[in-house]
């Protein structure tokens, strides 16, 4: 019994290393199911690059499944409404339905809006460019599941070879059963946007111009390290110029004598009078860096403003209306988690209801001055306590296991 003590106290202080250093609260959301949440870019600061230490918690302190969706676009439909020039019944026999196409425009398929109705009804498609003589398209077609429960009416998409005819007519077979009511006919028009990127500000810009060097020094520096995906420069003069820039971390290299600072570059680009000098990069995940722009023998550009962004990334989860949620991240001890649901990300509308994360807390570790301290608060001593505290922990441990296997 002793042991089993010793052994759970000592695994909840081996807990105490790998502690969440940063949490969110989840803000309500309006509608059962899934919903996207959108991470900010305070809170991806404060993750590991692949975001893989973020978990979402209710809260009973359950942890709530996702999947990560990169917003690298955005998918919207519009309805296009086709006229329709006349609507033709014949009592028993059929139901012929002509539409106007716009001109000039190739078509293959049409979307028909039809109140609802539990038949099923054949047709054919002819067209024409004067509603004279017709030509045969597709035929012996079917249309079925007509009956929506939640609609007053269905969506039907009918498809057909590619057509540049002026006119189209949809001839319905009503021998069996009663015409069906058609509302409108047209065509959805999907369009594949750039989604909007975030933009990010850094904490401090300082530049430098370096005439010995022919250069000009941008250091950038955030409060955390950023994800970065794209700079956009803005120049001002002169009015034509070419000029290589080399994007650059500082790092320490230790050799056996001494430790030196190098430059080590991440990327470089061309700054150039005919280009918008938008540059995207895969990701650039860096606290601090540096923009070199070498002028050679010219005067350094006048730089207005330069901007910062990156792709909004959010993460999908199936959510309830009256629980409260929060978001934790920060324990670089974590490993990307293996949920059932990101088997069936593609099961999942992509158009989700939104919400988003406030009152971000981040535990910050302050930092005291060596200087002047005692021995006994230098860190090598803290390390010669914790070493020796190890190897009385572990003495008395295999005291304590010999001591109980005697007695038994």
């Amino acid at each position: 019994m002793k042991l089993n003590k010793f052994l759970a106290l000592l695994f909840i202080a081996n807990l105490s290393f790998g502690q969440y250093q940063t949490s969110a609260k989840l803000k309500k959301i309006t509608q059962n199911g899934f919903n996207e949440i959108i991470l900010s870019p305070e809170v991806r600061s404060f993750s590991k690059q692949d975001l893989s230490d973020i978990r979402l918690f209710d809260s009973k302190g359950n942890e709530v499944p996702y999947f990560f969706q990169s917003n690298n676009a955005v998918s919207s439909n519009t309805f296009e409404e086709y006229s329709i020039v006349s609507k033709t019944v014949y009592p028993k026999k059929s139901t012929s339905i002509v539409i106007e196409i716009p001109s000039n425009k190739h078509n293959n398929q049409l979307s028909l809006f039809i109140a609802n109705s539990d038949v099923e009804k054949k047709y054919s498609v002819s067209g024409s460019d004067d509603q004279k003589e017709w030509f045969g398209i597709s035929d012996s077609q079917t249309l079925y599941d007509l009956n929506s429960q939640s609609e007053t009416s269905v969506v039907k998409t009918i498809s057909y070879p590619l057509s540049t005819y002026r006119y189209l007519k949809i001839d319905f077979d009503d021998k069996k059963t009663l015409p069906i009511n058609v509302l409108k006919v047209g065509n959805f028009n999907s369009k594949l946007q750039k989604s909007a990127l975030q933009e990010i500000f850094p904490k401090q810009s300082i530049t430098t111009e370096i005439p010995s060097e022919k250069e000009t020094q941008i250091r950038v520096l955030f409060d955390a390290p950023q994800v970065i995906n794209e700079i956009s420069f803005g120049i001002s003069k002169p009015t034509y110029y070419k000029r290589t820039a080399i994007l650059y971390r500082k790092i320490k290299r230790e050799t056996k004598r001494k430790s030196q600072i190098i430059e080590e570059e991440i990327t470089s680009f061309e700054l150039n009078s005919n280009a918008t000098n938008t540059f995207v990069f895969p990701e650039i995940f860096e606290k601090e860096f540096y923009i070199k722009i070498q002028n050679h023998d010219n005067q350094p550009l006048s730089i207005s403003k330069i901007k910062y962004f990156q792709k909004p990334i959010s993460i999908i989860a199936d959510l309830n209306v009256n629980e409260n949620y929060i978001l934790k991240t920060g324990n670089k001890n974590l490993s990307e988690p293996e949920y059932d649901l990101s088997n069936f990300k593609n099961n999942i509308v992509v158009n989700l209801p939104q919400t988003t994360l406030y009152d971000i807390q981040h535990k910050t570790t302050v930092k005291t001055a060596v200087a002047n301290k005692s021995f006994w608060q230098q860190s090598w001593f803290m390390w010669l306590c914790i070493i020796l505290g190890g190897i009385t922990i572990l003495f008395f441990t295999a005291s304590l296991i010999k001591d109980l296997k005697s007695k038994n």
